[in-house]
Parts: structure tokens; C-alpha cells; sequence
């Protein structure tokens, strides 16, 4: 609880210090990097985030830095303690002037509707729920209706996840906005991977997101929420948004250390824009809807498309870092093919004892030996894995011993200067089903760095090598294997 309380505060602190300065637009920006802002008409700055504590700083600075807008959209936004502090974060923007747009997929929304119309009823803050048939304003019956009247569009979700700041600097990535994404659950943890985006390719995102928001597939809460709104306490609404940052204000748990942190903050993003590698920067995105096939579980769409013809331009190295791995055949004849021609392949992703889907992984498990046999090195994520002492800095106070590390990252590089970080998974929910985003970027130093750390992830201290088509991944408890067994009678790899 002190960290949640500690992060919260370091939010509502970095807000005050700013709400006396006068600056507009990125002027902000010329106080810790002079030549951004001439950069960033050409160019794109890219910085990857590894660690969960960056990523959420970023965010937090770039959330009370904005001067304009601000634009989310995510798959999943929790009523955790990270989603709690983003919502009040957000509202503190809102507060200030800046114009707060929500897109949130309605699948996982686990929001009561006070929480979702206690942010709504500010003038500056929208709110949208991307196809909602199953969660906000859906009763069960009407959610069962949904599904058997249409099952595909019923499963075709918004897996994006996007956050962009005065449409000039963007984030994205592999995170949804929950704790187990920033390293702050203290039972199951995500190791995953963001990159911040400063420039050019920033208008790309906001197209994108304008797209989306301007959709038939988003519906704004009051429209779902009609009778709630009508009939909803203002008083009620009040006491919300005070709760909110009364929760903020605690101090009663803070340490010295962490108000150096905090001052510290401006020092190092000064820092980070001083690392910054500036490139041509390519945003790649699926329309809303995903496909025009609304019968058909699949049918190839453009992420999936330029992804597919990227892979084929291999000619010496293919790293592929997803948590799940469900290829169709063709999938395992491609990559064979790339094997035959000189290719050298490696995937990592979860094993049975580190992951979170075991559905998914059912897929996974029913292939593993062809694409071994393919000749695709594979290497599966353990739950213990060494390399989460060095992404989380507070590790050694994380003191459960049972805590879990899974995989979450979605990277690929090519041939050593062609990397891909996005919300892609290699399944086929993302090539058919689920709307993705993601960058590609040609940079031999930055692929050089995404290739170190996903080759780190398979070190034998954080991976353990498929041979001969098994692992010692697959070394769980009885129970966790008699579901894996009956999960892979099932033929659903369509949905996997």
C-alpha cells in the first residue's frame, strides 16, 4: 500500500508544481531539450521504456506537463490503485484546462458506473467504450443475446494501447493501465515494454486515434448510461472526485527516498531527452472493426499483413518476443521456409508455469514440437525469472516469495536494424480478431538495444530452452495439467 500511496502522491505533487507555470503548447519542452521541438518536424525521438516504474512516470510527467489535450486508449483500465491514481491524474488535467478523451475497450471494463460518470461530468473529460455488448450499460441477458446473435463481432476487440500528450508526444506499447502492468501487484507481475514517442509520427497516433473515437463502434457512457445518469446524486459525484484526491494528499507513508525521487524527476528527463534516437518512425494501426468479415473468425487485416511482409524480408535474423505463439500452418511452413534460406529464429515467450492465458497457451503447446522442428529456437519465460530484479528497482521489497513474473512483451527485430513494438501478439485474436498498433523502425542502435534485452529474457536464468519439444516449464501442478489437457481437445484456435 505505501507505493500505491507513494506513486498517487508523486502525481499530485508534480501537478501543484506546475498549475503557477504560464508555458503553452511544448515551450515545457525547451527547458529540458533546446532542440526537440526543431527535431521533432522532421524526426521522431524514440526511447524504449523496459521497466514498469519508467513507463508509469513517463506518463505521470507527460499527464501533468500537457497543456492541450490528452488522448487514451487502452484495452484495459483498472479500478486498481494504477487506475485509480491515472483517473485522478486525468481529472487534475481536466481541471486545468486540458481536454481528457477516453477510449476504453467495454470487455474487462470492471467499473461501477459512479466511477465512469464521476469523471464524465466534467466539461473537459469524455468518455467512450469501444464495442459495448458485454460490460457498461449491458445487462446479462442482453449480453447473451449479444453473443448468440453475432459471436464475431461479439469477440472483435480494441487491443490498442495508446496515450498521446498535445498531440506531439505519444506512448505505446504492450501495457494496459493496471497494476500488474507497472510492477505494482504483489502477486503477478508482467514484464512488458513500451516506447515513448516524441514528433512526427505522433500525428499518425492521433489519425488513428480520431478514427477510432469518431467510430459507430464508440459509444460515450451517457449515451449507455442514460438511466444512471438521470437519477445519479450529484452529492454523490462530489464525494468521488474529493475521494479521489483526498487519496492522492496521504502523505502519512512517505519516505525521504521517495521525495528525492521525486525531486529528482526533472533531472531525469532531462536525461532521457539527452538518449533520445531520433529516426523515421512508422505507425502501423487496424481500422475499427478490424476487418469487413463480420461472419468469418478470420480473414488477414493490416497489421497482420505488414507484419507477415516484414518477416519475409529476413535474411539473416528473426527475434520474436510475444507471451503467446498460435500460428497457423502456413505460420510454420513461413517460418521454415525463412529456417531453409539461412534464417536464424528465436522466439521467446511464456511456459506453462509463467502464464497468465493457459488457453492461449493450449494453442501454443499442441505446435510447440513442429516449430521446433521447423527449426525455430524457442524459449519459455520462468515464473522466477532473475532479469525482474533488474526492471523492478524496488524488487528486494517485494517480499513475497511467491510472487510470479510473466511475459507481456510484443517486440520483434529483423536482421539486427528492424525492430516492431506494439500490442500484436503472434495469435490469431491479433492478426483477425483484435484491432493492434505498433511502430516499425529501421535503427541499427535501436534494434541493438531491443535485441539485448529480449536475448537477456532468455538467458538460462530467466528461460528455460525447448528441446526436443518439451521444457521444464511444463513441470506445474497436477491440476494446472489436467486443464492444459483438456483445454488442447478443444478446437479453438481461431479465438486463442
Amino acid at each position: 500500500m505505501l507505493f500505491y500511496r507513494v506513486i498517487l502522491f508523486l502525481f499530485l505533487t508534480l501537478g501543484f508544481h506546475l498549475q503557477g507555470e504560464e508555458d503553452t503548447s511544448l515551450l515545457w519542452l525547451d527547458k529540458y531539450c533546446a532542440e526537440c521541438q526543431v527535431k521533432m518536424k522532421t524526426k521522431t525521438g524514440t526511447f524504449i521504456l523496459e521497466k514498469g516504474e519508467e513507463a508509469l512516470m513517463a506518463r505521470a510527467w507527460l499527464t501533468d506537463k500537457a497543456q492541450d489535450s490528452i488522448d487514451v486508449q487502452y484495452f484495459i483500465w483498472s479500478t486498481d490503485n494504477i487506475g485509480t491514481l491515472a483517473s485522478e491524474a486525468l481529472l487534475r488535467a481536466a481541471e486545468r484546462g486540458v481536454k481528457v478523451r477516453v477510449l476504453v475497450d467495454d470487455l474487462l471494463v470492471d467499473a461501477e458506473e459512479l466511477t465512469i460518470l464521476g469523471l464524465t461530468d466534467h466539461p473537459n473529460v469524455d468518455i467512450k467504450i469501444y464495442n459495448p455488448k458485454h460490460s457498461v450499460g449491458v445487462s446479462s441477458i442482453r449480453r447473451l443475446f449479444n453473443v448468440i446473435r453475432s459471436f464475431r463481432s461479439s469477440n472483435q476487440r480494441m487491443h490498442d494501447k495508446v496515450v498521446i500528450f498535445d498531440r506531439s508526444i505519444g506512448i505505446t506499447g504492450g501495457r494496459n493501465m493496471a497494476d500488474e502492468y507497472f510492477d505494482f501487484d504483489h502477486e503477478y507481475n508482467f514484464r512488458d515494454r513500451d516506447i515513448l514517442l516524441l514528433g512526427k509520427v505522433v500525428a499518425d497516433m492521433s489519425t488513428n486515434f480520431e478514427e477510432f473515437w469518431n467510430s459507430d463502434l464508440s459509444v460515450s457512457v451517457e449515451e449507455l448510461l442514460q438511466a444512471e445518469l438521470e437519477d445519479l446524486d450529484q452529492n454523490l459525484i462530489l464525494e468521488y472526485k474529493n475521494f479521489l484526491h483526498e487519496y492522492a494528499l496521504n502523505e502519512t507513508n512517505f519516505t525521504p527516498e521517495i521525495r528525492l525521487a521525486l525531486e529528482n524527476l526533472p533531472k531525469k528527463f532531462s536525461e532521457l531527452t539527452k538518449n533520445l534516437i531520433w529516426e523515421d518512425v512508422s505507425f502501423i494501426s487496424d481500422r475499427p472493426g478490424k476487418i469487413e468479415n463480420f461472419v468469418s473468425l478470420s480473414g488477414g487485416s493490416k497489421s497482420y499483413s505488414l507484419l507477415i511482409n516484414e518477416v519475409l524480408e529476413a535474411k539473416q535474423s528473426l527475434i520474436i518476443q510475444s507471451p503467446y505463439v498460435i500460428l497457423p500452418d502456413e505460420g510454420i511452413e513461413l517460418l521454415s521456409a525463412l529456417v531453409s534460406r539461412g534464417v536464424k529464429i528465436k522466439i521467446s515467450t511464456n511456459s506453462l508455469a509463467s502464464t497468465d492465458n493457459l488457453m492461449a497457451f493450449s494453442g501454443y503447446h499442441r505446435q510447440r514440437e513442429a516449430l521446433e522442428q521447423a527449426g525455430v529456437e524457442l524459449f519459455e519465460f520462468k515464473p522466477s525469472a532473475k532479469v525482474q530484479q533488474d526492471l523492478v528497482d524496488r524488487h528486494k521489497e517485494l517480499t513475497n516469495p511467491n510472487l510470479k513474473f510473466a511475459l507481456h512483451a510484443k517486440s520483434m527485430v529483423i536482421d539486427q536494424k528492424r525492430i516492431f513494438i506494439g500490442s500484436f501478439n503472434l495469435d490469431p485474436r491479433s492478426a483477425n480478431l483484435n484491432t493492434e498498433v505498433g511502430v516499425l523502425i529501421t535503427n541499427e542502435q535501436l534494434a541493438s538495444q531491443l535485441q539485448a534485452s529480449i536475448e537477456k529474457d532468455m538467458y538460462l536464468d530467466n528461460s528455460w530452452e525447448v528441446v526436443s519439444g518439451s521444457s521444464k516449464g511444463d513441470e506445474v501442478g497436477i491440476l494446472k495439467k489436467i486443464t492444459l489437457a483438456f483445454l488442447k481437445l478443444i478446437p479453438m484456435d481461431s479465438l486463442l
